[in-house]
This record gives structure tokens, C-alpha cells and sequence, in this order.
């Protein structure tokens, strides 16, 4: 299949955050009509709690797109009101709400919707940490067609992409965003053209990417040193793993934001600082080296320079 258009296809997109704004701006150099961008509506943000919209939202409305932020799309109004652009398809990235029957049904081809993992693994809100926090070595971008299920859709294309020790949920985020955008007008145009048919997901290996909660985010020291790495990287940088150190002056709340494997053997207690590098026990007997730390109103700092104004030295317990 040719990489150009045969026919510019009129098109919805619905996406939220950062990830989402590579696709939308691929589609557009791809010579498609945006004949409207839905967002999540605008929430209160920063000190002052200003109403602030999405990043797709205010990338859209400084590019004079149409712009609409329903809370919901059960509204027989709002499912009118997209019926009413008569689209040829619509495009979705992690945009927040779900899509009823009427508003999947509209548009002439169907719903695209591009996915960060490889289904049907990490159905769900949160699949790039989820993947990390797994240990799982392989995830990607998929190109599904929406059915009312979550994440159920048969998959059009997809593109896949190594998890190395190296990852975090940012760079695997900023990389699957990358890949999402060469995925999104190749979909489109072999949905289009026939060039593509959709497959079935498979019914083996569904697994369900939860929202990340409070409690996924404080470190239990007792649990092997591999899973915790994986915890570390998997929710960095945001919302950030932590655990508590005492400082001196009681309990501190360290945000964990980059970590590795030492490969090292100890008998220490778990949460027991070993060396005079940051390498704390585990309750498999191995350890994880901190590499990147955060302190309450600080701002993130390697392990060298949090260490050169913070009194933590081997035998030091981390809870």
C-alpha cells in the first residue's frame, strides 16, 4: 500500500493528553480534515487551581480547530451533535471517556482507536507503567477498532518496541508516541482502502491495566530487588514511587524516580542502605541501586548530588 492518500478523509479526533498530540499532528501532515477535536474538559491545575485544558486541547485551539469538551457522550445531544459531522471515521488516543453504541456507530469506517500496548495484553487506563511494573520485556502501539468492550476492538496494524532495563514510564511513553504517529495514517488509509483487514484479538494473555492507585506507589522493601526496580521505572516520573527516610529531623518522604539492578548479594535487612551509593537490601537478598531521588518541594537530583546534602550513609534504614 502506497504511503499517500488516495482521498483525504474526513475525520474526528478524540485524545487528551501529551501522547495523543504526535498522532494528531501526523494525521493533519497526512492531509486529513479535522472537522473536530474532543477533549476532556479543562480541570483546575497548579498553585492557583486556574481551569486549564488538555494539551490536545490547547494544541488543537491554537491550530483554529474545533474544539468540543463534553463530560459525557451519553447525551442524546452530544451523540447528534457527532453524528451530525458526518465523518468518515474517527481517530482515538487515550482520550478519557467512553464512547457509547451511537457514537461508535456514526462515522462511516468506524473508530480508531491507537492503543499503547500489544493486545489483548494491558487492556485499560494504564498500560505503559503496567507493562514496565510487569517486568515485561516487548510492548507497542496497536490500531483497534472500537467496540463497546474495553479495548476488545480487532486489531488493524500494530508496531512493537523493546522494554530495556533503561526505561522508564517517560522515555517508553515519549517513544510509543512516536511510534503511534507513523502507526496512525497507515491504519487510516489501509481502513480506508480495504488494504487492511481487521483480526480478531486473541482470547489467551488478556490482562487488565488498572489506574495506578496510592498503593501501588509506596516501595515494600521485603519484595525481590527486580520487581522493585520495575516499580521504580514503571512510575517514573510521574506519579513517582516513594518510601520514607529519617533525616533527622523524623520521617521524609523520598520520591524514587530512576533505579537499577546491582547484581549484589547481601544478608542485610530489607530497606538497609549497603554501600555509600544508594544500594539498598531487598527481601531477596539482592539489592537495587537509587539513582535518581526527589525531596518534598526539591527537585530531582542523581544520586550523587542528593547525597552530597543529605545525611544517609550505609546501615541507614529506608521504610
Amino acid at each position: 500500500m502506497s504511503n499517500e492518500l488516495i482521498k483525504p478523509l474526513r475525520i474526528a479526533f478524540m485524545g487528551s493528553p501529551g501522547i495523543a498530540l504526535d498522532v494528531l499532528e501526523a494525521l493533519i501532515a497526512a492531509g486529513h480534515g479535522i472537522a473536530c477535536v474532543y477533549s476532556q474538559p479543562p480541570r483546575p491545575a497548579g498553585r492557583g487551581q486556574k481551569l486549564t485544558p488538555t494539551p490536545v486541547h490547547a494544541f488543537a485551539e491554537a491550530r483554529g480547530l474545533d474544539v468540543r469538551t463534553p463530560k459525557s457522550l451519553k447525551k442524546p445531544e452530544e451523540q447528534a451533535a457527532f453524528a451530525a459531522l458526518n465523518l468518515d471515521a474517527a481517530v482515538v488516543v487515550a482520550y478519557g471517556l467512553i464512547l457509547p453504541q451511537p457514537i461508535l456507530d456514526a462515522p462511516r469506517l468506524g473508530c480508531l482507536n491507537l492503543h499503547a500496548s500489544i493486545l489483548p495484553r494491558w487492556r485499560g487506563a494504564a498500560p505503559i507503567q503496567r507493562a514496565i511494573m510487569a517486568g515485561d520485556t516487548e510492548t507497542g502501539v496497536d490500531a483497534m477498532l472500537m467496540e463497546a468492550g474495553l479495548d476488545t476492538g480487532p486489531v488493524l496494524a500494530s508496531v512493537r518496541t523493546p522494554i530495556t532495563r533503561e526505561d522508564t514510564a517517560g522515555t517508553l511513553y515519549d517513544r510509543l508516541a512516536m511510534l503511534a504517529a507513523q502507526l496512525a495514517p497507515r491504519a487510516l488509509a489501509g481502513l480506508a482502502d480495504c488494504s487492511l483487514q481487521p483480526v480478531p484479538q486473541a482470547e489467551a494473555g488478556m490482562t487488565y491495566a488498572q489506574k495506578i492507585t496510592a498503593e501501588d506507589q509506596r516501595i515494600d522493601w521485603t519484595r525481590p530487588a527486580a520487581e522493585i526496580d520495575c516499580q521504580i521505572r514503571g512510575l517514573a516520573p510521574a506519579p513517582g514511587a516513594w518510601c520514607e527516610a529519617d533525616l533527622g529531623q523524623g520521617p521524609v518522604r523520598l520520591k524514587l524516580l530512576f533505579s537499577e539492578l546491582t547484581g549484589v548479594a547481601t544478608a542485610a535487612a530489607p530497606g538497609t542502605l549497603i554501600d555509600d551509593r544508594l544500594a539498598v537490601a531487598c527481601g531477596d537478598g539482592r539489592a537495587v541501586r537509587l539513582l535518581k531521588l526527589q525531596k518534598p518541594g526539591g527537585k530531582p537530583l542523581d544520586a550523587r548530588d542528593f547525597l552530597a546534602g543529605t545525611p544517609l550513609a550505609p546501615g541507614d534504614r529506608l521504610a
